[in-house]
């Protein structure tokens, strides 16, 4: 009983582990840079070791955009936030997949990096939507 009354519960939401409250779409949209000018650098060159080098980074960076999108998808955007931007899921949903292995991730090609980023600034547009309304 002691216990309880000393170590209560609290919610928290937030990013990470500690609730901070910072969430912004544009730690996605710099991987997403980075995958995209990887996958340009990677057409550029002849070099085999400075491709393979790439294709690992590229898939790191991949990584870390799904990631960050997963953060916004699970902690920041709310059930208001769904019924006003009924596409959200959806968008999502593409932004993801075009993230992994269907995208940008299983792509050297850049154009499959600028679909990414397209995705992702529209998920920022309707994130500033929401932080203005909010």
């Amino acid at each position: 009983m002691l216990f309880s009354r000393v170590f209560s519960a609290v919610e928290a939401t937030a990013h990470c582990d500690l609730p901070c409250g910072v969430y912004d779409p544009a730690q996605a949209r710099i991987e997403a840079e980075s995958v995209k000018a990887i996958q340009e650098k990677y057409q550029g060159s002849d070099d085999e070791v400075f491709r393979m080098r790439c294709v690992l980074i590229k898939e790191q960076r991949s990584d870390l955009v799904k990631h960050h999108l997963w953060v916004l998808w699970t902690d920041y955007f709310k059930p208001p936030h769904f019924e006003k931007y009924p596409q959200l899921h959806e968008l999502f949903n593409k932004a993801t997949k075009q993230a992994g292995a269907s995208g940008g991730k299983g792509s050297m090609d850049p154009a499959e990096g600028q679909k990414l980023l397209d995705h992702i600034a529209e998920i920022d547009r309707i994130f500033w939507e929401t932080k203005a309304a909010a």
